[in-house]
C-alpha cells in the first residue's frame, strides 16, 4: 500500500511521541499525549472538518503502554487510519480494539525489558568505570541507556507502520519477552560480577586473606535457596540491609574477633 503520509509528517508524529506523557492525567493517562503525537496525521488524513473530529474522538480515550514502545502502537494505528480513510469503513479489527489489545502487552514487556532489565545491565556497566575512577562513568549511563531505548523509538515505529495491525506477529516473532528475561540474566550477571570485583579490591587493600572474599557466595546461595522456595524477594532484601547496617555498626569488633582467633 502507498505511504499517504508524507515522512516529514510521520516524523512529526514520532517526535511528539518523545513528549507522551507530558499531558499524564488520572483520567486517561496517555490517552491525550497519543492524540497530541498523532494529530498531525490525522490532520493530513481527513481534511473534512467533521471527519476529523470523528477521529479525535477515536483517540480521545484511555491509553496507557509503555512510553518506548509506543511508537510500535502508534505506527501500526498511523497505517491503520491511512486505510480507513481510503475504505471508509471498519477493518475485521477496530483502531480502538488494537490499541487496546497491545497496549497491556508492550507496557508488561517494556517494563521488564527497560526498567528492569537495561537500566540495572547500564548501571552495573557505569559502575565498573566508576570504580575505577573513570568521572566519565555517569555520562556513560546516560549514553548507554538512552541509545537503546532511542533505536527502540525509530526502529519499532517504522516497523509499525509498515506492518499496520500485523506488527503483532513481529513482536511474537523475534519474542521480545525473551529478551527481557535475556537481559535480566546479564543485569545479574554484570551486578554479580561488579560485587565480586569489588569485594576482591577491597581484600587486597586489607591484610585478610583474599579467599575470605569467597565466603561471600554462602549468604548469595542461601538466598537464591530460599527464593526459590518462594520466600519474599522483598523479605530478603529487608533480612539483606538490616544485615549490612549491623555490619557497619558492628564492624570494628568483628574485625577485633577475626584478628584474635587468627
Amino acid at each position: 500500500m502507498r505511504s499517504l503520509l508524507p515522512w516529514y509528517t510521520r516524523l512529526r508524529v514520532w517526535f511528539r511521541l518523545i513528549f507522551l506523557q507530558a499531558s499524564w492525567n488520572y483520567e486517561w493517562l496517555q490517552g491525550t499525549g497519543f492524540l497530541f503525537a498523532i494529530c498531525p496525521a490525522l490532520r493530513r488524513l481527513y481534511p473534512d472538518a467533521e471527519q476529523l473530529q470523528e477521529a479525535c474522538q477515536r483517540h480521545a480515550c484511555y491509553f496507557n503502554t509503555h512510553p518506548y514502545l509506543a511508537p510500535l502502537v502508534a505506527g501500526a494505528v498511523l497505517r491503520m487510519e491511512e486505510e480507513r480513510s481510503l475504505n471508509d469503513r471498519e477493518q475485521f479489527v477496530s483502531i480502538e480494539e488494537f490499541k487496546e489489545m497491545v497496549a497491556a502487552p508492550c507496557a508488561a514487556i517494556g517494563d521488564a525489558l527497560f526498567w528492569g532489565g537495561l537500566r540495572p545491565l547500564v548501571g552495573g556497566i557505569a559502575l565498573f568505570f566508576a570504580v575505577k575512577g573513570l568521572l566519565w562513568a555517569p555520562l556513560i549511563y546516560l549514553l548507554l541507556f538512552n541509545l537503546v531505548p532511542l533505536w527502540f523509538r525509530t526502529a519499532f515505529f517504522i516497523r509499525g507502520y509498515r506492518q499496520g495491525i500485523r506488527s503483532v506477529e513481529f513482536m511474537q516473532k523475534h519474542k521480545l519477552p525473551d529478551w527481557a528475561i535475556h537481559t535480566k540474566e546479564a543485569a545479574v550477571v554484570v551486578l554479580g560480577g561488579l560485587s565480586a570485583f569489588m569485594s576482591f579490591e577491597l581484600l587486597q587493600q586489607t591484610t585478610h586473606p583474599e579467599w575470605q572474599g569467597l565466603l561471600i557466595a554462602v549468604p548469595v546461595i542461601l538466598c537464591g535457596f530460599a527464593a526459590r522456595k518462594g520466600v519474599s524477594t522483598l523479605l530478603l532484601v529487608f533480612t539483606i540491609v538490616v544485615f549490612i547496617v549491623l555490619l557497619g555498626v558492628f564492624w570494628a569488633d568483628l574485625v577485633y574477633l577475626i584478628s584474635w582467633f587468627s
